[in-house]
């Protein structure tokens, strides 16, 4: 078995079960298969490349290549070959990474088995295990199949990463439940030792059901699904319209064979080539800055979606907790005392108060330390007395429970586990189990007497054959503990007393006891959570709670951040409502106790049916399925299993929730950075249509050559195309709601903006054409450089900030394209390859005329929309609601405290 405890042990070895023969191990192994997930075969590498392929604008693009070749503009042709290659390789090779998900569930399978074979204990590969064999478990061992517990003796189960409840879970083979009898594939053995019957191996094992879950492939992203419609658009339209130039040209006497290289010229310069390029480079720079900020890209279309998440599907043990245990309150019959907390935000000795009742506190906590199995690390050197390393619970070992116990005594001033162990050691013991609900311990004491230690349920300590003490009383602290249950607080009841001699049976010293009081623990939220979830809000995205734990506790923790107002625990829904159709619409429901892999893939399937983005974030194996079905999966990158970052298109390496907000920012920044090439590269494609439409009707046969408008196209559409990739965040990015996800790339009025800013760019230069003819200077040489200088124009124009240093690149790519125009005019190489004449200063004069026009009016523009702008509109889903629907949650007590001690 593997991850196994180094401490000394006693094994059950299952003796009163035979098990299966060899036969009929061998025979079961051919039926049901090894108890293994299978991956799926993988695509082939040419089916993945012809995928990419055939996205519509690469198809226009591998038609401009053709085009350009034909033509015999190799250089152009060169450039978009490169542009479809990477994009090309960068899908495949996020697609193969993708695939990783399902092999990454095989290594949470345990290596080996212990199994009991024609009446021997054996160990045999786990994916020999069968249905029917009996395997035995001890502490620290790896479940190697789903199974039911036939002996047990305080077994305690880490199913966390399977089924997402936040502590160990009890498991008993007189329990009532059959979930407290069942174990499932994946799960640790935390203490105690079991024999489990072998019911569900490999596909038919909690394992392979998730695996099951996780064979989808993503769907696209929204600007995925809005680039392919433009593309086809932009297709179509390219193709009519040069048709149309072809044939104006032919019947205004052009020879058909140079008007058939001018439309080709044409349709290349209309179509934004350096789309990808663009939409690669902000993708890639995105990726990078949300590296810088603790978040890692799996799938580099996902920091574009995350501009477009209108809910926040989110786990709570971890991402919205801090995914311990820790004591949050300390009741005794002198008072009540909060404790604040310990670990790296706040100093140990800040945690309780130190006034009336402090030593009432001690005594407690002292109490729930003895009575305790937890292991605490060896102090550090020099660290004083009671403060070991480790202290804030991460470090000890054992059951998360006792180690915040521990945690908590320390916090309070009490002597060291060490110490402890010393002044007091353990005489004798009667250990927790799921039946008792409560532990005990004596211990002899400095001064030759015996002490005993209970710690347990309330409702089992709090009962007048254990305690010695008052019934009003008594009933007040069971009313107090119920108060704390009500709040989602695990809560433990305290006592002791003292005896003459060692009874036997230990559970013999369980009466005539002193209560101490109560102890309340719960996983504690984050400190930046409430503001996190209230910066997503503001941001327009709905934030959701899905969980494994109890609706007590999930309803609770969902009020401490704020997820839903106070007093709304009804409004919490289960798995079971889910399963029994009691829930109208999912959607409007903010917080899903009891939940498993699948009613988790199903809520955010319901969202997605609506139209919403979706963001999943998630930890454990049970969150796969979720993680991969949402259009945006976050794994944590710290606590969180393989299979979840796998699965994932985000892994948050500090496991911060408020990380996921940065990275809605950087998405928004990539989108607006699109948009606004879209603006400017359609702008200046539609106008040179149109000038090459109007220039004849104008007097102007052949407004441009063919390597003139490739020259153009070269030096807007190429380093100062892609430059604008790189431009920085708007300043409102998160003070606006996400875009409707159904809203096109081109809506808010951008469409709109982009024909102006055309009809602009084309009067401009035809003006400026018409002016030299008249003045008899060379006239197409003015419409080149004027058509040049108006779209450089616009691209400083449509920053969202004029004069910023954040993006230096695209002002150096501006004078650069500036430059190498100019040079296509004066140099004789250039000059002569694409037929144009010397301007003079009044010429050039004209030309940065034009290009201050167009520049003004791409200022205008912008500021009436914004190039950039992601929309205002609504979204379907108010920011901040609160839940309006759902039903009362099936379990409206508090959590159950058989769940683990």
């Amino acid at each position: 078995m593997s991850a196994k405890s180094s401490a000394p042990r006693t094994r059950q070895d299952g003796g009163g079960f035979p098990g299966l023969d060899d036969r009929q191990a061998a025979r079961r192994l051919a039926e049901y298969g090894p108890n293994q997930v299978a991956a799926p075969a993988g695509a082939p590498l040419y089916t993945r490349v012809l995928t990419q392929l055939r996205d519509p604008l690469v198809t226009v693009l591998l038609a401009a290549v053709a085009l350009t070749v034909a033509i015999g503009d190799h250089a152009d042709a060169t450039v978009i070959a490169v542009v479809i290659v990477v994009n090309t390789t960068v899908g495949v090779v996020q697609e193969v990474r993708a695939d990783h998900a399902i092999a990454a569930l095989s290594a949470l399978s345990a290596p080996t088995a212990r199994v009991r074979r024609g009446g021997e204990l054996r160990e045999v590969a786990a994916a020999s295990v069968v249905p029917g064999d009996v395997c035995v478990l001890a502490e620290g061992d790896v479940v190697p199949a789903d199974g039911r517990l036939v002996e047990g003796a305080g077994l305690l189960v880490d199913e966390s990463m399977v089924t997402g409840e936040s502590v160990p879970v009890a498991k008993s083979t007189c329990a009532a439940s059959p979930e407290e009898q069942r174990l499932l594939a994946g799960t640790t053995v935390v203490r105690g030792r079991g024999v489990t019957v072998v019911t569900g191996t490999g596909a038919a094992s909690a394992l392979g059901r998730v695996a099951g879950l996780l064979d989808t492939r993503p769907p696209p992203t929204p600007l995925q699904r809005h680039l392919t419609a433009l593309g086809r658009t932009l297709a179509l339209v390219t193709l009519v319209l040069c048709l149309l130039v072809f044939v104006l040209g032919v019947v205004g006497g052009t020879p058909p064979a140079t008007m058939s290289v001018t439309a080709i010229s044409l349709a290349v310069a209309a179509v934004p080539e350096s789309l990808p390029a663009v939409v690669t480079l902000a993708l890639a720079l995105g990726a990078r800055r949300m590296a810088a900020r603790h978040a890692l890209v799996r799938r580099l279309p996902a920091v574009e979606t995350l501009g477009s998440v209108t809910v926040l599907a989110t786990d709570k043990t971890g991402t919205i907790t801090e995914g311990r245990m820790a004591v949050e309150r300390v009741w005794t019959p002198d008072g009540s005392h909060q404790h604040v907390g310990t670990g790296p935000s706040r100093p140990p000795d800040q945690a309780f108060g130190s006034g009336t009742g402090s030593a009432a506190v001690r005594q407690l906590l002292t109490t729930t330390a003895l009575c305790n199995d937890a292991v605490a690390p060896s102090p550090e050197p020099g660290t004083p007395a009671g403060r070991e390393s480790g202290q804030d619970g991460t470090a000890a070992l054992g059951d998360p429970t006792e180690t915040a116990l521990l945690a908590a005594a320390a916090a309070a001033g009490c002597p060291s586990r060490a110490e402890l162990t010393s002044l007091y050691p353990r005489r004798a013991e009667e250990p927790f189990d799921s039946l008792r609900k409560r532990m005990t311990t004596v211990h002899s004491t400095p001064d030759g007497s015996l002490l005993v230690c209970l710690k347990g349920a309330p409702e089992v300590v709090l009962d007048p054959a254990v305690l010695d003490e008052p019934a009003p009383l008594v009933a007040h602290v069971r009313e107090e503990a119920a108060a704390f249950a009500a709040r989602g607080l695990r809560v433990l009841a305290a006592a002791s007393g003292t005896v003459g001699e060692v009874p036997d049976p230990v559970a013999g010293a369980e009466r005539r006891l002193r209560l101490l009081g109560l102890v309340a623990l719960a996983d504690p939220p984050k400190p930046a959570a409430a503001g996190t979830l209230a910066a997503c809000r503001a941001a327009g995205i709905t934030p959701v709670l899905i969980t494994g734990d109890h609706p007590a506790t999930a309803a609770a923790m969902a009020q401490r951040v704020g997820l839903v107002a106070d007093g709304a625990a009804d409004s919490v829904v289960t798995g079971a409502d889910l399963a029994a159709g009691r829930v109208g619409d999912p959607t409007r429901v903010r917080v899903f106790a009891r939940t498993d892999p699948e009613q988790k893939l199903d809520i955010v399937r319901s969202w997605q049916s609506r139209g919403q983005v979706t963001a999943m974030t998630g930890d454990g194996v049970n969150d796969g399925p979720a993680l991969r079905q949402a259009d945006i999966g976050v794994a944590m990158g710290g606590r969180g299993t393989e299979v979840a970052r796998q699965a994932a298109d985000l892994v948050l390496t500090d496991d911060e929730l408020s990380t996921v907000v940065s990275a809605v920012e950087e998405g928004r920044r990539v989108f607006d950075n699109v948009r606004r090439f879209l603006l400017y590269g359609l702008a200046g494609g539609t106008a040179e249509i149109l000038v090459m439409l109007v220039g004849p009707l104008l007097g102007l046969p052949l407004p441009l050559g063919a390597g003139q408008i490739l020259w153009i196209n070269l030096l807007t559409h190429g380093l100062t195309g892609v430059a604008m990739g790189a431009e920085p965040v708007s300043p409102n990015a998160m003070r606006r709601p996400p875009r409707p996800p159904d809203r096109h790339v081109l809506a808010d009025g951008l469409w709109q903006r982009l024909l102006a800013l055309a009809a602009v760019v084309t009067a401009g230069s035809l003006t400026a054409a018409l002016l030299a003819r008249e003045s008899g200077a060379p006239w197409q040489s003015v419409l080149f450089a004027s058509l040049l200088m108006a779209q450089l124009g616009v691209v400083l124009g449509l920053r969202d900030r004029l004069l910023s240093r954040a993006n230096p690149f695209l002002p150096v790519a501006v004078a650069v394209s500036a430059g190498l125009g100019a040079a296509a005019v004066h140099l004789p190489l250039l000059r002569g390859l694409l037929g144009m004449t010397a301007l003079g200063g009044r010429e050039w004069a004209w030309a940065l005329a034009v290009g201050a026009v167009a520049f003004a009016a791409a200022r205008l523009a912008r500021r009436h929309g914004g190039a950039g702008s992601g929309g205002t509109g609504p979204v379907g889903i108010p920011a901040g609601s609160r839940p309006t629907g759902g039903r009362r949650a099936v379990h409206s007590g508090p959590a159950p405290e058989g769940r683990g001690r």
